[in-house]
């Protein structure tokens, strides 16, 4: 995407794409894999490595993919016709694929959503999108779990909701301090899920029924 056809990005995007320098070009994005190719110690015209430049940047396109989304629109179509329904709705172990900013190695896991309506729900499906298009971008966990509770409480405006993401961080798995195996867990919890004892405990315990290792305490 080039800078003259960035209208279909969200506003707060194409308001911080304004301020930043030039996006560069789909060659420019493919010279620069092949120097790191050379950096790395390999010849970037040998056969082997010749289309890896192509191959690396449209496998960006797709992990990245979310910077050209808007989340909040995935949620504007609601259901008022639930029948009173008033109990938890939680999405549990929707699979996590995102990118540390940090190093851009991955950051694999599961994220479990939940809300509590008020007047109306949404489809299902949507919030793992919700999920999938904050993800899809360069991130730390901390903020993408606070993400994705605050778009859906803004965007809903339900009586509360739940946000728990557990993943392992290739950055200090395949790297770094190399200790595989480690989880990291995050939560963010508003409305009811944060003021509300039994409600937190009754999340937390349809949670630990999925045998995800997760205490309710």
């Amino acid at each position: 995407m080039t800078r003259h056809d960035q209208s279909t990005l969200p506003k707060e995007l194409r308001e911080l794409n304004d301020v930043l320098p030039r996006r560069p070009s789909r060659a420019e994005a493919e010279a620069a894999v092949r120097t790191l190719i050379q950096w790395a110690g390999d010849d970037p015209t040998r056969e082997g490595l010749v289309g890896t430049p192509d191959r690396v940047v449209r496998a960006y396109e797709e992990f990245f993919s979310g910077y050209g989304q808007d989340p909040s629109e995935i949620l504007q179509r609601t259901f008022e016709e639930t029948e009173g329904y008033d109990e938890i709705v939680l999405l549990r172990d929707i699979r996590l694929e995102s990118h540390c900013e940090h190093h851009m190695v991955p950051i694999i896991g599961k994220a479990h959503v939940a809300y509590l309506p008020d007047r109306r729900v949404v489809g299902i499906s949507k919030l793992a999108r919700v999920v999938e298009v904050y993800a899809r971008r360069l991130q730390i966990q901390e903020k993408l779990t606070a993400q994705i509770a605050n778009t859906i409480n803004e965007v809903l405006q339900p009586k509360g909701v739940a946000v728990v993401i557990e993943a392992a961080h290739e950055c200090m798995t395949t790297r770094g301090i190399h200790k595989p195996g480690v989880t990291m867990v995050t939560s963010r919890m508003l409305g009811v899920f944060r003021d509300d004892p039994t409600t937190r405990r009754e999340f937390f315990g349809l949670i630990h029924n999925a045998h995800s290792g997760l205490s309710n305490a």
